[in-house]
């Protein structure tokens, strides 16, 4: 259902105290520059931000923001966002809370949350045989906690039919683009990111932000023994039959039983192993692409390439160019941070 095209849209962002200050300012700021870029030649958008009671809400960072609208009245809705925080917990308790927002998710044309945010829709079942993605580090209690949702962990946001979710903070101006793009064109999407001075289509998912270098974390102490092997030297033969000999296991026996104490297998352990030492080495250092692979176990720059673009989404050199030390020089981004041209997107 498309709003009407000479209505303004209208936005309601539901806050709580210990919310994520950026969960409310980023899209609140996108929708802003949307509608003034629009200067009048077309309604914009209305945001309000509702709470369970309006007043002053105290954000995860200690600044004030006021919530004017009650989130259980009736009122203008075309679009229903949920911001996140750690104090999402907290409102996924509140039987009423859920009550309310099943109520107003039902009036709304399109229902979204940004990063802690999906929790809250999953708890109030809004999330239920759809996918869905979250912060990266809350992913995995997400999609513990909530069988019937789909979790894609790597995306930057998921837009499964009328629900929408978003990554980790930053990420809401991600979906707010994506919002004006389905609402008013990709034209306009891409001129308020360059206002942003951001990416319209961020490169890569959200995996490239996420920090999990893999631990010993094997009941039999020999698998433990082998897994400190592979973190403290990944330059080294960490071929099967090579830790089966230091697991005194033959390949088979180690094989098998690396798998069921982990849960992965040793191959994977290892290409993870040696994918993190890369990214330090990338983040901290100048060595050239090529020593940094093979100081980290791969075979060639092409085959750590591959390893990066597979877990990552992006490859060794753009990831250092994103997370590298400054070292005193700019990075070498376009001074117009889109992925398309104005005239590619008309």
């Amino acid at each position: 259902m498309k709003p009407d095209p000479g209505a303004s849209r209208h936005i309601v962002l539901f806050a709580f105290d210990g919310v994520e200050l950026l969960d409310v300012a980023g899209p609140l700021e996108a929708f802003a520059t949307a509608s003034a870029l629009l200067g009048g030649a077309a309604p914009g958008y209305t945001v309000e931000i509702a709470a369970e009671r309006p007043g002053l809400l105290r954000t995860a960072s200690g600044l004030a923001i006021a919530a004017t609208r009650d989130f259980a009245a009736p009122g203008p809705l075309d679009t229903l966002l949920v911001a996140g925080g750690a104090a999402i917990e907290d409102c996924c308790a509140r039987p009423g809370l859920l009550d309310t927002l099943r109520r107003q998710a039902g009036r709304a044309r399109r229902l979204g949350a940004v990063c802690t945010g999906a929790l809250l829709l999953a708890e109030a079942g809004l999330l239920d045989g759809r996918r869905a993605v979250t912060h990266w580090n809350w992913c995995e209690r997400l999609a513990r906690r909530y069988p019937k949702v789909t979790v894609d962990g790597a995306a930057i946001f998921v837009a499964d039919g009328g629900v929408w979710t978003s990554a980790g903070v930053t990420a809401g101006i991600d979906l707010a683009l994506a919002m004006i793009e389905d609402d008013f064109g990709a034209a306009l999407a891409l001129r308020t990111a360059r206002e942003l001075v951001m990416f319209l289509r961020r490169p890569g998912g959200q995996s490239q932000f996420g920090v999990a270098p893999p631990a010993p974390s094997g009941r039999d102490e020999a698998i433990r023994r082998v897994q400190q092997a592979i973190v403290e030297h990944p330059e080294a033969d960490l071929s099967v039959e090579a830790l089966a000999r230091l697991a005194a296991m033959s390949p088979r026996n180690f094989a098998r039983v690396f798998k069921r104490d982990t849960g992965v297998a040793p191959a994977q352990f290892v290409e993870r192993s040696r994918l993190e030492h890369a990214r330090r080495r990338l983040e901290s250092g100048a060595a050239p692409v090529e020593l940094v692979a093979l100081a980290c176990g791969f075979r060639s720059a092409d085959v750590m390439r591959r390893v990066f673009l597979r877990y990552l989404q992006v490859g060794p050199g753009d990831y250092r160019e994103r997370f590298g030390a400054w070292r005193g020089r700019p990075p070498a981004v376009s001074p117009h941070p889109a992925t398309s041209t104005e005239e590619e997107l008309q």
